[in-house]
């Protein structure tokens, strides 16, 4: 066997794979646009039928699941943040954007952004640099001549972020990339421990609706979680990042938060997030710009790997 086992490694090969994407500085900015408290940055993965397809899956049945989230989900979806008239970000494989073109100029005409989220949802980790390159390249055509617009951001497909992303988000010209963990607020990007001048606006799993809600016949995978308990977690976590005077930042699906019992703690999510004075709703660009900008915080935390 060629390879080595990673208790094998020499120092050098460990620490380059640590630091071959890293966090920088934090741009934790000193204050949020117009004196907010906080700033709130809700996010929509619309995948759709893209995730059965990635998987060569084209049953009805799987498809039509993916096809809930376009008929009721995203509607149900673009109708609440009218309601309360907060700007989010959809990020959208391209094969979705093709299936469903007046879904993605509904976000556009309802002032929402739109992100790059891959070509079908593919696993960018099974991927070639060149195969991975021409994807995301194919993606941001496809955006631009759908919405009018070049996406300034990208969500990998299931984060799934490998050794090339940087490289190809960086030559895109993208502003910000949000699949990262490194931290709870934004940070740049560093790249074998250069800065890139990438904004990083960090996800979590513990702020997505997925692994709470999603279902597989086949296999283990079960919604555990009753829908009131995760209001608790996104709760505190709003709550938390309010009194930090932080980001709060959170990711959802139409095909999966669309059902109404999972929609309805969305509905209370944001009420109990409106009935806080000086919070700025802002699309993940509009995050992006402004951390670039502002000055940062002078308590911010120390970037990590030093």
């Amino acid at each position: 066997m060629s390879e080595r086992e990673p208790w094998q490694w020499d120092e050098a090969v460990w620490r380059g794979h640590v630091q071959r994407v890293r966090a920088g500085r934090s741009l934790r900015p000193a204050s949020w646009p117009g004196g907010a408290q906080a700033a709130v940055a809700l996010s929509f993965d619309s995948d759709h039928e893209t995730i059965p397809l990635r998987e060569g899956e084209t049953g009805p049945g799987k498809l039509s699941q993916g096809e809930y989230g376009a008929r009721v989900g995203a509607p149900r979806v673009l109708r609440l943040l009218e309601r309360y008239g907060v700007p989010a970000t959809f990020f959208m494989p391209a094969v979705s954007a093709l299936l469903h073109p007046n879904e993605v100029r509904s976000y556009v005409g309802a002032g929402h952004e739109v992100g790059m989220h891959g070509w079908i949802h593919e696993r960018s980790m099974l991927l070639s640099s060149a195969a991975e390159r021409e994807l995301a390249l194919r993606s941001a055509d496809t955006l631009e001549k759908l919405t009018g617009d070049r996406p300034v951001g990208i969500r990998t497909p299931s984060w799934d972020f490998s050794d090339h992303t940087l490289a190809i988000t960086r030559e895109l010209g993208l502003r910000y990339d949000s699949s990262l963990m490194a931290d709870d607020e934004p940070y740049e990007l560093l790249a074998d421990g250069e800065p890139t001048g990438v904004v990083e606006i960090p996800v979590e799993w513990i702020r997505d609706d997925a692994p709470y809600f999603t279902m597989d016949r086949h296999a283990s995978v079960r919604p555990y979680t009753p829908p009131r308990q995760v209001l608790e977690i996104w709760r505190d976590e709003f709550d938390l990042a309010y009194a930090d005077g932080g980001l709060f930042q959170l990711t959802m699906h139409p095909h999966v938060i669309g059902h109404r019992s999972r929609l309805i703690i969305l509905t209370e999510l944001l009420a109990h997030i409106a009935g806080h004075p000086d919070v700025w709703f802002a699309t993940h660009a509009q995050v992006a710009a402004h951390v670039r900008a502002a000055p940062a915080a002078s308590a911010a935390p120390a970037a990590s790997g030093s």
